[in-house]
């Protein structure tokens, strides 16, 4: 069984010695295949201080450096993808040709630089000039169910906007985290600008919130532990910006596409075995076209594959680990015991898979708002159908969760889905099914998080503010 061992700490591999070891468990066999080393305070300590050294002369860089050197990183990236991507589909059980999770990474870089490009480090204010500067070291703590795409949308930004940072990824997945760190020493990210220290969250999740030396957290995760991350930040007074959890709902107007909503609500609600934070894990359709709705999110739910994440025929793999497994089970039987309809999936594994952490994927309908399958975050392949008389309660149901991060509306009418999308207390909100892209923020309302990822917002979130006041010309004009 191989040993992971190394941490990347001011432009070198570094070896971690007498640190703890986490052994990593292969979702789709319940077999372990590897260990890795877990960082400590100390490991932290080190990287923050080569991050501090090196930001004095990359805050420094010009724009063409800082581009010419993204599009090294996407370079590089591509050329291992394939090897990044077999970690990814290893450790968290995503199927082998769902290169989304990769593509994302390198699509972040990509409009980092278009962006980049494009901006204005210096504007004018009346008779003021306003600086936009890079705040500093950042700490990034990246969750395991998107493991590539999370920390590249902030990477990219933070390297773009001049800043040097510390990264935590998931211990979940530590795997391709080292990958996409050889993918930036290959690039000749100059040292002490990218450090990279596996660990866990208690520990060292924990000290990079705390440090005095790390001016900004990114964190993406859940809302119990960014509450956390948000806590341990506090007395350092640095930036927090977080994307944390969601309870998405999908609202299907009467003049919709049944069949098309129904199709996308799959596809998308059961990507990545549920497991993403902007999934419409709520359907809500209109009373009088329940049973028709119904049928079709059936029928679509049959052509899910379930299985190997090697076998380029599967759609849906395992989740993460046995407590998600656990947890998703429990929130099916949750479902169960309070009375709504089980229309497909249900407890268990899928008939014919006897390890490893697969789900069936289920539905449940006659939902009601109250009951606890409409209210938590399940991130697992659990879909809840709730039923609305009018526009007015789909949009009450909808904004009625702490959360507020993604929102969806399926409508014939163009305006008619503007209005009630406006309506909706989430960061993000998509009309039949768009696509999402890196150009429109991220980001969430309530206690789905604060500040936003991704193009011009994403890079400001890493910029601080000066003004210049009575400088009524630019230096040198």
């Amino acid at each position: 069984m191989n040993h992971y061992g190394m941490f990347y700490l001011d432009g070198q591999w570094v070896e971690a010695p007498g640190a703890a070891r986490f052994t990593l468990v292969n979702p789709a066999t319940e077999a372990p295949h590897a260990t890795v080393s877990l960082g400590s305070s100390d490991d932290v300590d080190r990287a923050v201080g080569a991050a501090r050294k090196a930001f004095a002369s990359f805050s420094n860089t010009t724009k063409a450096e800082r581009i010419a050197f993204l599009e090294r990183v996407v370079m590089e990236f591509e050329a291992r993808e394939d090897d990044i991507m077999a970690a990814v589909s290893l450790e968290m059980g995503a199927p082998r040709g769902m290169k989304a999770h990769t593509r994302t990474g390198i699509e972040a870089f990509r409009q980092a630089i278009v962006t980049l490009r494009e901006y204005e480090f210096e504007t004018r204010l009346g008779t003021n000039l306003v600086r936009r500067e890079p705040i500093g070291v950042c700490g990034l703590i990246t969750a395991w169910n998107w493991p590539v795409q999370l920390i590249c949308t902030k990477l990219a930004a933070a390297l773009a906007a001049g800043c040097t940072v510390v990264w935590k990824p998931s211990e979940f997945t530590p795997l391709s985290a080292l990958g996409l760190a050889e993918v930036m020493h290959a690039a000749g990210v100059p040292p002490g600008v990218f450090n990279l220290v596996n660990g866990d969250g208690s520990t060292v999740g924990n000290a990079i919130s705390r440090h005095a030396g790390i001016d900004l957290v990114s964190f993406t995760g859940s809302t119990r532990a960014g509450v956390l991350v948000a806590e341990a930040a506090a007395a350092t007074v640095k930036r927090v910006c977080q994307e944390l959890g969601g309870k998405s709902a999908n609202i299907i107007l009467p003049d919709a596409d049944l069949a098309a909503a129904a199709k996308w609500n799959i596809a998308r609600g059961f990507s990545n075995s549920g497991q993403s934070c902007h999934s419409p894990t709520r359907i809500l359709v209109h009373e009088q076209q329940l049973d028709e709705l119904r049928a079709l999110l059936v029928e679509e739910a049959g052509k899910m594959r379930v299985g190997d994440p090697q076998d380029p025929a599967t759609t849906l793999g395992p989740v993460v680990n046995r407590a998600q497994f656990e947890r998703v089970q429990s929130y099916i039987q949750i479902g169960l015991a309070e009375g709504a309809d089980l229309v497909c999936g249900g407890p268990g594994r899928p008939e014919g898979l006897d390890a490893g952490f697969f789900i069936k994927p289920t539905i449940f309908s006659n939902v009601t708002p109250s009951m606890t399958i409409a209210k938590d975050e399940i991130f697992g392949p659990v879909l809840a159908v709730i039923a609305y008389a009018t526009e007015a309660q789909a949009v009450e149901i909808a904004n009625g969760t702490p959360y507020g991060l993604g929102g969806y509306v399926f409508s014939s009418n163009r305006q008619k889905a503007y209005d009630i999308g406006a309506q909706l207390r989430s960061g993000r909100i998509f009309f039949n099914g768009a696509p999402s892209n890196y150009v429109a923020p991220m980001g969430g309302y309530k206690q789905s998080g604060n500040g936003r990822e991704m193009g011009v917002f994403g890079l400001e979130e890493y910029l601080e503010v000066k003004s210049m006041i009575g400088f009524d010309e630019p230096a040198g004009a």
